[in-house]
């Protein structure tokens, strides 16, 4: 099933979890890890690509994730319109969203998408990885309580007009902008409300101790030391 998200954004297509065990080295426990494969598709085929492309108005795009801990995971967007849209978890992209170390998923399924719409700017994407369910349940513990529908549109984002990095060679020709893909959530940035009031007091500390590495087109966000507490961070796509 796919529905399109008003005010431009992403177009939101069926997600299917989990996908097939990745190869490799077994998960480690510390630190934890969440590696992101951002990827185009390209005629019938899908490619990795830098995650600061700045893409074209129709592109189709997914991630391709892999963690070495156990969790659940939440994405929202905002729109360069200014749009709050849960994209996952969803009645529209499916409720099964345990994710489980050292296992590859796909966000949204092989057989969708999401579409870039909207005016130029940068799409925030925000990503939330949580150690319970928080849509409730019998794991779900009693200072959580489950994640109610995004905000209103507000504001939109800050227009940020993607540009070219020209001292960056691209073998492709391809546009990079720097200030795209994952990020750490400022202390100015203000939260959704909804993921905001979802984060225990003193997460956002240790949200803004998040290291962010990038590994050819593979992002890497590791945490500096075990913990059980949420992580949460923003993946900005930039688009004309």
């Amino acid at each position: 099933m796919r529905r399109a998200i008003a005010g431009g954004g992403l177009l939101a297509a069926a997600l299917c979890l989990p996908c097939p065990p990745a190869l490799g080295q077994a998960p480690s426990q510390s630190p934890r890890r969440m590696e992101i494969i951002l990827e185009k598709r390209e005629n019938s085929n899908w490619r990795a690509v830098d995650p600061r492309l700045v893409l074209d108005q129709g592109d189709h795009v997914r991630f391709r994730i892999r963690t070495n801990f156990d969790g659940y995971l939440y994405v929202m967007n905002q729109s360069t319109s200014g749009r709050y849209t849960l994209l996952f978890p969803s009645e529209d992209t499916g409720q099964k969203n345990q994710i489980q170390a050292g296992r590859e998923y796909l966000v949204p399924a092989t057989a969708g998408s999401f579409r870039i719409t909207g005016p130029a700017g940068h799409e925030i994407v925000y990503w939330l990885m949580t150690p319970v369910d928080l849509q409730g349940g019998a794991e779900a513990r009693q200072d959580y309580v489950p994640l109610p529908p995004p905000p209103k549109p507000g504001a939109a984002p800050p227009a940020l007009t993607p540009r070219c990095d020209d001292t960056v060679l691209r073998a492709r020709g391809d546009c990079v902008d720097n200030s795209a893909g994952p990020k750490a959530v400022g202390e100015k940035e203000k939260l959704p409300e909804n993921l905001a009031g979802r984060v225990p007091a003193g997460a956002g500390a240790a949200a803004r101790e998040l290291m962010f590495v990038r590994r050819q087109q593979t992002s890497v966000v590791a945490a500096p030391a075990a913990s059980s507490e949420p992580a949460i961070f923003e993946f900005r796509l930039a688009h004309k």
